[in-house]
């Protein structure tokens, strides 16, 4: 069992950056990658960056340029920074870790970006 804990989400105004942070426990030495998706209102859970253990980053097309993913493998912990946010951005944001085939996730984190 993997335990995910997320922080960092807010409201914050077009053009500014916010930082979500991903504390992972329990048996976090089975995780793989872990990542993050957001869910706005009325639309689907969408993928948004990804990090293997490694440390190779993926990102969806929108974020791009703008997001950050990173790992800190120590602190079992894994960061999206945000900048360049913009109000499609809003949504609650998930952290996700993959132990073989099983998605754990967390409670999520409320975004919201004003224009």
């Amino acid at each position: 069992q993997v335990h995910l804990v997320e922080s960092g989400g807010g409201l914050v105004q077009a053009g500014g950056s916010l930082r979500l942070s991903c504390a992972a426990s329990g048996s976090i030495f089975t995780i793989n990658a872990m990542g993050w998706y957001r869910q706005a209102p009325g639309s689907q859970r969408e993928f948004v960056a990804s990090i293997a253990p490694g440390g190779s980053p993926n990102y969806a097309n929108s974020v791009k340029g703008r997001f950050t993913i990173s790992r800190d493998n120590a602190k079992n912990t894994v960061y999206l920074q945000m900048d360049s946010l913009k109000p499609e951005d809003t949504a609650v944001y998930f952290c996700n870790a993959v132990v073989a085939i099983t998605n754990y996730w967390g409670q999520g984190t409320q975004v919201t970006v004003s224009s």
